[in-house]
């Protein structure tokens, strides 16, 4: 019993996995590799399916209303009338769910049926992913996509070291190191030594933690640790690897991908949802107006109809002893006829239009013109018909940065040299700045055999610097064929580069095609060819870059001279510089906020020259720091600090991290329109940051931007705290200007300058002097306030089209007045990391983070994982009640747009994951803009115009019976013609409130980008909502009520003018039903504000296919009212009877429209009447949208950005990544012998913890410092002037101008650069 439970007990707290052994991991019953995403089978559709279509409550209701018309003794009508309805819309949702969930099965096996080299008995055999066991061992080439979560065995490269591209997962593109255990590299590719491979993993249970793995592996009787640089994950792409092996940990859906792809959520409108509360409201309204007729009908039959039995005899089964017995029983079968005769009111036709109508509003979209991308012959595709109008209420976007606002490519767009600025293309005629488009010749490289065919730069001055060896451009050139961690190779001829980021990728190709090419690198020594010649220097040290150092140096040797090459941050570098530079530093400085303010990613770039003696002593004591067992990392942080000082300025870069097209100009248009906006990102903080400020999220007029990063739940909650109270201070300051100030002096017991030390917004910081009302925001957003009496003032058909959009003040008819508010939270951005969201989102402090995030313009959260960008959304979702809109290119998105109400697909560079989660697909970010403001808006306007006439038109048919249920006895005898009352939705009043729900729009989709406040009736749901509901159902009432009581006026005890009776029932019934329909031709025809041929034809059509129905049904098939409506019309009587009764319902419509258009009109009403003197749009000439439309402008944050990660310097000065090693290779890192470098190695990995620098705070502290040096002359060096006698400006004990007394000129900031990630 023991030794059978042992495997059950090891299933319930930890996972074991043995190598090879598929009848000892079979016991523990794993999951296999197959993915099923897919909601039915064939046998299970159609139980399925019908159970969640009858979970909709319309659909039981009309299940319930046929049960009850198959019993004859109840039922006035056919069963048919609502039986086909039924089956028509069951059927088309059957069909629409069915192929979307073969869409589904489609990916599904398109992902299971991918193949997997897999080794079965010691061979290795393509195997499908699906049939990929927990336990095997399986091969991957380059390139090719990791098939399972598996644990490293060996590799093709050096040391067990292989490159993974985690895209798919964190949305990160840079590559990562993965080394596998030192014990495991001898297996090699051996099949049969891998197939002997008899290890066992005990290990963690699944879980969606994508950085941590905890686990042993326990071989040939030992145990080694094993964590998550030991494992590639599902999603992963092997890149410049050519293979690697690896043991299946994880399969399926205990993938840490699959953990974090989220469930697949039923998604539905805020319309369906209210649809569904008002349909309850209908149900109980009925069964109170049947309970009233079942009573009025036995109180009729009691006293009253027990004495006409004779001509009105009661059914076989009344009983006839006991009359109140009789006249009970009566009633109660009465209330179920009538529960038959009044469901009309909300007929089986209205789902029915109601997916018509989506259906064709989903191929507008997937035919709009102007949402297709020519580059990949893509159009939009409505992925689903079921949600269209929910894109005209979107509250939240979530966005992903990577591939969904950017492109993937950077590109080394602008540099400063020397204290000038190249990039920009000038006019030599006009002198001004010239925009670069395609249509800019870009500057020819073909002179220079290395030149690559797609690099493209503009400004021809700066090439022919570089001809003419101006001395300043070779040193920034040489500086950037020199300071990385490229690696070099040779693929069929050709020079490749393999960088660890994209950002060293553009700089070390931009010096490529400068003539500076980077050749080929070894553990010691570096090889550029500089102008055709080839120039080699010695590596003798690589200061690692890392997310606390904001910089990187190399130190080389050529010939007898040695120099230093840092580039970094600016604020770092610039605390770093040695004096007698402060006008270059001033120069440099206003080219660093010009790029900044143009989005751009920035480095600064420095040199040191050392003399031999000085750089000998410095190595001596960093070995001695690297060897030291105690505080080794502030040792070493501590040296780097000393050779870091000192330097000389030598320029700029500017990378564009390249936005895609419109990016900027679509997020401007949709906060504009009133939708908050949230970037959920991978990325390093200072990338997500720089793109908020590139695409127009962030901007410099803001305020502050709040930096939430803390470890703890009591660092976060600090930070929230000390943020509102920040946002507390601002207000008290903002809203009044010296008004403000001077009431936070008189009711505040907070002194002002203590609240101005301690405030942290950047205009609080910017001077000690008293402090002033800081200027507004750039972009405020005004709303306008009613008063309460206005609120409850209702319009007509299109009075809700947002009526607190006009800007002119007025009085109202309630005597109240608008009042102008200021939107305040157009002042704050805040970005939150990942480790620190975490809190966020903890019960304790999500109200306190959700009360700082909505008083923000924008959020930016990143280093955020798949399942927290579900998590944020899911929040938003529950506390805000928001309609939310997730938008992504990656399987890392796959979580958040399930989790969204609306979920948006970029068929992008990252495959087509995101595509097949989402309700809708586009190809390009910008199309998100059409999408929403155009189609969204249209879609949810038409919806809620076709529900308000819908439920006018059936409440003015239904209701005439009751009104005519008074002069009938409450016998639930109908007014109308039966088969009138089945085809009435049918075929007389469908065809034009179709016409209405696909055509209709109130301002053409130009109008709708210009004026993005168009879009905010959609946020509010005041379109359609219970009160509109209300005055549709009022309207209906008056109208039936008109309906019937004129021509019953006129008609009962009626007479022809040739003296026929015309008081019959019939007679009554048809003259009804006819005004009936032509009023709904006048109502829909005044409801109508865009026609087209389609309305005319559906309008017009359906008044005249009436009469030829009519005709056809009494003449040709023999109907009961044969002749009743032809008899009327021959009398006068008739016609104006029913001019008398429409005037009496057009009139008033009319008047109120009227009275709307001239005393309220809406935005689209002075749209249409091209009266917008005092409305303005935003301009969109006036939105930045790259780059080079950007150049005039300043910012004083800082653009620092860069994707790169510690630890490949290490890599390659440890020689671990070098195929081959040379002879003399004898001290990497500096550290002498291999054997002081062995000592070295065990010291670090004994140590295990990663370099952090103990100069932060003084960084920080340097950040804020603001004046400026007085200028002076300075002199720039290069390599080729370095002389041999080995003399520097670097003497021996020369220190970086970092301390806290040194004044840099860096303007203030937001402290943007400082974090610690």
């Amino acid at each position: 019993m023991g030794t059978k439970t042992q495997p059950q007990l090891a299933k319930d707290n930890e996972r074991r996995i043995r190598a090879n052994d598929k009848e000892f991991n079979s016991q523990f019953k794993y999951h296999n590799n197959y993915i099923k995403t897919s909601k039915y089978s064939i046998f299970t559709f159609l139980p399925f399916n019908l159970l969640e279509q009858f979970q909709r409550l319309a659909n039981f209701y009309f299940l319930c209303l046929l049960v009850l018309q198959l019993i004859p003794a109840i039922s006035s009508l056919t069963p048919v009338t609502t039986a086909i309805p039924l089956i028509g819309v069951l059927t088309l949702t059957a069909v629409k769910d069915a192929y979307d969930d073969i869409q589904r099965h489609l990916s599904d096996s398109q992902v299971n049926n991918r193949k997997s080299k897999t080794l079965r008995n010691g061979k290795l055999v393509e195997a499908k992913w699906s049939e990929v066991q927990v336990g095997d061992v399986i091969r991957l080439d380059n390139n090719q996509f990791v098939a399972a979560d598996i644990l490293l065995l060996s590799t093709s490269e050096p040391n067990g070291l292989c490159f993974i591209e985690t895209a798919e997962l964190d949305g990160e593109t840079n590559l990562k190191a993965k080394q596998c255990l030192t014990e495991t590299i001898e297996l090699g590719d051996r099949n049969d030594s891998l197939w002997n491979f008899n290890g066992e993993i005990i290990c963690e249970r699944p879980n969606n933690l994508l950085n941590k793995f905890d686990g042993t592996l326990m071989w040939r009787g030992q145990r080694f640790a094993l964590d998550n640089e030991k494992i590639l994950l599902r999603g992963c792409v092997l890149r410049n690897t050519q293979w690697c092996y690896g043991v299946v940990v994880f399969a399926g859906v205990d993938t840490k991908l699959m953990q974090n792809s989220g469930k697949t959520q039923f998604k539905s409108t805020g319309v369906d949802r209210l649809l569904n509360f008002i349909i309850i409201g209908i149900v109980l309204f009925l069964v109170s107006i049947c309970a009233f007729f079942a009573i009025g009908c036995s109180v009729w039959e009691g006293f009253i109809g027990q004495h006409f039995q004779a001509y009105l005899p009661w059914e076989r089964i009344i009983p006839k002893d006991y009359i109140p017995t009789g006249a009970t029983v009566i009633g109660l079968l009465v209330f179920f006829s009538y529960a038959i005769v009044l469901n009309t009111v909300v007929p089986i036709s209205l789902y029915v239009s109601v997916e018509v109508i989506r259906f064709v509003q989903s191929f507008l979209i997937n035919w709009d013109e102007e949402m297709y991308y020519a580059t990949t012959n893509t159009y939009a595709k409505a992925r689903t018909t079921t949600l269209n109008e929910e894109l005209g209420q979107i509250q939240y976007i979530f966005s992903d940065k990577t591939g969904t606002l950017t492109q993937n490519i950077m590109t080394f767009n602008k540099c400063s040299i020397n204290g000038r600025t190249y990039g920009d293309v000038i006019d030599l005629r006009t002198g001004e700045l010239i925009e670069i488009t395609e249509a800019v010749q870009s500057v020819d490289f073909s002179a220079n055999p290395h030149h690559e065919s797609d690099f493209r730069w503009y400004d021809r001055t700066l090439l022919d610097a570089v001809r003419s060896d101006e001395e300043h451009s070779h040193v920034f050139f040489r500086l950037l064929a020199l300071c990385h961690t490229v690696m070099a190779e040779t693929v069929d001829g050709k020079l490749e580069y393999q960088a660890q980021s994209p950002d060293e990728a553009a700089l070390v190709s931009a010096a490529r095609n400068f003539g500076f090419v980077f050749r080929t690198r070894t553990p010691n020594s570096i090889t550029i060819e500089v102008m055709g010649r080839t120039e080699e220097y010695e590596l003798l040290n690589i200061l690692d870059f890392n997310n606390v150092r904001k910089r990187m140096s190399v130190i080389l040797r050529r010939g007898d001279s040695v120099v230093l090459y840092c580039k970094g941050a600016d604020n770092v570098i610039y605390d770093r510089l040695h004096g007698g530079q402060e006008d270059l530093k001033a120069r440099t400085q206003d080219h660093l906020n010009k790029f900044a303010g143009e989005g751009l990613r920035t480095l600064v770039l420095a040199e040191r020259r050392l003399t031999e003696q000085y750089y000998n002593d410095w190595r001596m004591r960093q070995q001695e720091a690297a060897l030291s067992l105690d505080s080794r990392e502030q040792k070493l942080n501590a040296i780097y600090e000393e050779i870091e000082s000192e330097m000389q300025l030598v320029g700029v870069t500017a990378i564009e991290d390249k936005l895609q097209d419109g990016v900027p100009k679509s997020i401007a248009n949709l906060q504009n329109a009133g939708i908050k906006i949230w970037v959920l990102t991978g990325d390093k903080q200072e990338t997500a940051i720089n793109i908020g400020y590139s695409c127009q999220l962030l901007t410099d007029e803001l305020a502050d931007v709040f930096i939430v990063d803390g470890n703890s739940v009591e660092e976060v909650e600090k930070q929230l705290r000390q943020f509102k109270e920040s946002i507390k201070i601002y207000n008290r300051f903002r809203p009044g200007g010296s008004e403000g100030l001077e009431r936070l002096n008189s009711e505040s017991t907070i002194d002002p300058m203590s609240a101005a030390i301690t405030q942290t917004s950047a205009f609080m910081q910017e001077t000690n002097l008293p402090p002033t009302p800081p200027p507004p925001p750039a972009i405020s957003v005004v709303t306008f306030r009613w008063d309460d009496k206005i609120k409850d003032n209702k319009g007509g058909p299109d009075s809700a089209e947002c009526n607190d959009l006009f800007g002119d003040e007025k009085k109202s008819v309630g005597g109240g007045t608008a009042s102008i508010m200021i939107d305040e939270n157009t002042g704050f951005a805040l970005v939150v990391n990942g480790h620190s969201l975490v809190h966020c989102l903890s019960p304790e402090l999500e109200n306190k983070f959700l009360d700082i995030a909505s008083q923000c313009k924008a959020v930016i959260c990143c280093r955020v994982t798949p399942l927290q960008k579900a998590l944020v959304v899911e929040l938003i979702k529950r506390a805000k009640n928001a309609v939310t809109l997730a938008i992504g290119d990656g399987a890392n998105d796959v979580s958040m747009i399930k989790a969204a109400h609306i979920g948006v697909g970029i068929s992008g560079q990252e495959g087509l994951q995101a595509v097949l989660s989402s309700d809708y697909a586009i190809a390009q970010f910008r199309y998100l803009e059409r999408l929403l403001l155009v189609h969204g808006r249209w879609s949810y306007y038409r919806m809620c115009k076709f529900l308000r006439y819908f439920f006018y038109k059936n409440f003015a048919f239904t209701l005439c019976h009751c009104w005519y249920s008074l002069f009938c006895g409450f016998s639930a005898q109908t007014v109308f013609d039966p088969m009138f009352i089945s085809v009435y939705n049918l075929f007389y009043t469908s065809l034009p409130v179709l016409a209405l729900g696909v055509f209709e729009q109130d301002v053409s989709d130009k109008n709708s980008l210009e004026f993005p406040r168009l879009y905010t009736p959609g946020l509010k749901s005041e379109l359609f909502n219970i009160r509109e509901f209300i005055y549709s159902v009022l309207h209906g009432a008056f109208t039936s009520l008109i309906l019937f009581l004129i021509p019953y006026g006129v008609y009962k005890d009626g007479v022809s003018q040739h003296g026929f009776i015309v008081s019959d029932h019939m007679t009554l019934g048809a003259v009804v039903a006819t005004i009936l329909i032509v009023d709904n031709t006048a109502q829909i025809s005044l409801y109508t504000s865009y026609w087209t041929v389609v309305n005319h034809v559906t309008i017009w059509g359906s008044l005249v296919w009436y009469f030829v129905l009519d005709y056809f049904y009494n003449y040709v098939i023999g109907g009961p009212y044969v002749g009743s409506l032809t008899q009327a019309m021959k009398d006068m009587t008739f016609w104006f009877t029913m001019l008398i009764t429409v005037m009496m319902l057009v009139s008033p419509v009319l008047a109120y429209k009227f009275y709307l258009l001239d005393v309220h009109p809406s935005l689209s009403d002075k749209i249409r009447q091209k009266s917008l003197k005092k409305i303005h749009s935003r301009a969109s000439s006036n939105v930045r949208r790259t780059a080079s439309s950007r150049r005039g402008r300043r910012s004083v944050r800082s653009g620092y950005a860069f994707a790169h990660q510690e630890g490949f310097g290490r890599l390659i000065t440890s020689g671990k990544i070098m195929h081959k090693l040379p002879q003399d290779f004898a001290f990497p890192l500096g550290l002498g012998t291999k054997k002081t470098q062995a000592l070295h190695n065990n010291l670090t990995s004994a140590d295990g913890t990663t370099e952090k620098t103990n100069h932060s705070g003084q960084d920080m502290a340097n950040n804020n410092n603001t004046n400026l040096r007085h200028n002076q002359n300075q002199n720039h060096s290069s390599m080729a002037d370095i002389t041999g006698d080995g003399r520097s400006s670097g003497g021996e004990g020369g220190r970086g101008s970092g301390g806290s007394e040194d004044m840099s000129p860096r303007a203030p900031c937001q402290d943007l650069d400082t974090i610690n990630l």
